[in-house]
């Protein structure tokens, strides 16, 4: 079975870091792309970023550029959300998504296949 299990959520003030893991099983993330997304408090799923395991290659949603950083360990098929510099509206529910393709874009959620439940993240102001 393909499975995506996001971790690391927590309480933050604002301007402080975290960073999230996404635990890959039953497939390797180096053949796969993987994204991550949020869903803020009464609002819809909407795309932070994502990686293409394979070259490394990434994009993130504007609003989160030069904050936040999506990496990836191959020997342990994790990947990984770093989120600097946290702003309150940054508080939402975080979930990592897969998908065979080599690229795929990040703002098109019908576009992943697997998705792992979410890791909530609260930034305090």
């Amino acid at each position: 079975d393909v499975q995506l299990q996001a971790s690391g959520g927590g309480l933050v003030q604002a301007g402080g870091s975290l960073r999230l893991s996404c635990a890959a099983s039953g497939f390797t993330v180096e053949n796969y792309s993987i994204g991550w997304f949020r869903q803020k408090p009464g609002k819809g799923k909407e795309g932070v970023g994502s990686i293409s395991t394979q070259d490394g290659s990434t994009d993130y949603k504007n609003s989160v550029k030069g904050r936040f950083t999506i990496s990836s360990d191959k020997a342990k098929n994790m990947v990984y959300l770093q989120m600097d510099n946290l702003e309150p509206e940054d508080t939402a529910l975080y979930y990592c998504a897969g998908s065979p393709s080599l690229w795929v874009d990040y703002s098109a959620d019908f576009l992943w296949t697997y998705w792992g439940q979410g890791t909530l993240v609260t930034v305090s102001s």
